[in-house]
């Protein structure tokens, strides 16, 4: 479990292995707010402890339903709110380390073995946030890089960063600064995890890619079928996750949007920075959509363009097989008449018959064949 106090552009931060020391001591500094961030494992253990550090520092407790929420490992992304405080579920889109356990639901019901292997590294686990007026309380996954990179770079900037911890540019967190409330925070959280798929689709379009160049390059034989099937599935799910988000994060702004204009922590500067962050997040959704459709439309068009590229060469042949035949047609047929059991037959009992026979049978043949050539039938179509 990590505590993060926030007052002005200073951040500091409370590591502990064991909640409820940890928890019995934090107090609200002066003037900012905190961040508890603990993984799921430890707000099921801890949940009766940080209930009543909540109840100590806001007068408040959480629901019991949005505890199942925040415990539930496979919840959707989802908004919902009380009088006292938000809550939003995000489904998180990161790439899982190789050292990860497989054993962990990521979101895709995807094969182990099929699918691009981008895909299968890919973690939908949900991160659960609890936005008050002066505390925000994130619930995460076991390894939450995200999290912790982001928290890296917070302590960065306020020169806090720990010596076991490698230095980070202060700059990495850009031109805001520290967060100046928890919804500010919690959102920047959001962002940074929906560019984490951003940054992953260069492989994933590459991988795709491949496979459509192998779709449609008549030298090979697809055999991937069962990847490439799988792939289409994963991509589906990804759709369906991006649209959860989208209506979550859309959710949250038409909320932010009803808050009291008289609220004495957000004022109404606050409240429109809030709006235009949150609409920033919305865009950045609206991107991994469409770059997940993009591709998903791009894995069918290429299935689509390789039968009809099958189709068209299997046409090709028959006409060829049947110009051929159409060549060969009279030639049988003179060779059966010549073949007849008749006694006066013209050129039968002639010394030269048999070659006139032959010049008139490549006579026809080579007329037939310039003829086709001519229309077009034997010709190979361009690469």
């Amino acid at each position: 479990m990590r505590i993060f106090s926030f007052h002005g552009n200073h951040v500091t931060e409370t590591r502990s292995n064991e909640a409820l020391p940890l928890l019995s001591d934090v107090c609200l500094p002066s003037e900012g707010y905190l961040w508890i961030s603990c993984t799921r494992v430890e707000f099921d253990q801890a949940q009766r402890h940080i209930q009543t550090a909540l109840q100590r520092l806001c007068n408040l407790q959480l629901v019991d339903l949005h505890v199942s929420d925040l415990l539930n490992a496979q919840l959707p992304s989802r908004y919902d709110f009380t009088s006292q405080y938000d809550l939003l579920v995000f489904r998180r889109l990161a790439a899982r380390g190789v050292d990860g356990d497989a054993s962990e639901p990521t979101g895709l019901n995807l094969n182990p073995r099929g699918g691009p292997p981008i895909l299968r590294r890919i973690d939908t686990s949900p991160v659960g946030f609890v936005v008050l007026d002066r505390v925000l309380l994130s619930v995460h996954p076991q390894d939450c890089s995200v999290l912790n990179s982001y928290a890296q770079r917070l302590l960065a900037s306020s020169g806090q960063s720990h010596q076991d911890e490698p230095a980070v540019d202060s700059r990495s967190t850009g031109a805001r600064g520290v967060p100046a409330n928890p919804p500010d925070l919690m959102l920047r959280i959001v962002n940074h995890m929906v560019d984490g798929f951003l940054a992953l689709r260069r492989e994933l379009s590459q991988q795709l890619d491949h496979w459509q160049t192998e779709l449609l390059n008549p030298k090979t034989r697809f055999n991937n079928w069962a990847a490439l099937l799988d792939a289409r599935l994963a991509l589906h799910q990804l759709d369906e996750l991006c649209e959860d988000q989208r209506s979550a994060m859309q959710d949250w702004l038409e909320a932010l949007k009803a808050w009291p204009e008289s609220d004495d922590f957000l004022n109404q500067h606050a409240r429109d920075l809030l709006q235009v962050r949150s609409r920033d997040v919305l865009e950045h959704i609206e991107r991994v959509v469409h770059h997940v459709r993009r591709l998903e439309q791009n894995a069918e068009t290429a299935v689509q363009m390789h039968f009809n590229a099958q189709g068209h060469r299997t046409n090709e042949i028959m006409r060829t097989l049947t110009v051929l035949t159409a060549i060969f047609l009279p030639l049988n047929l003179i060779a059966g008449i010549f073949g007849m059991n008749f006694d006066s037959i013209p050129l039968l009992h002639r010394s030269n018959g048999f070659w006139l026979a032959m010049v008139a049978m490549a006579s026809i043949a080579a007329s037939l064949a310039a003829f086709f050539w001519r229309k077009r039938y034997l010709e190979r179509s361009s690469r």
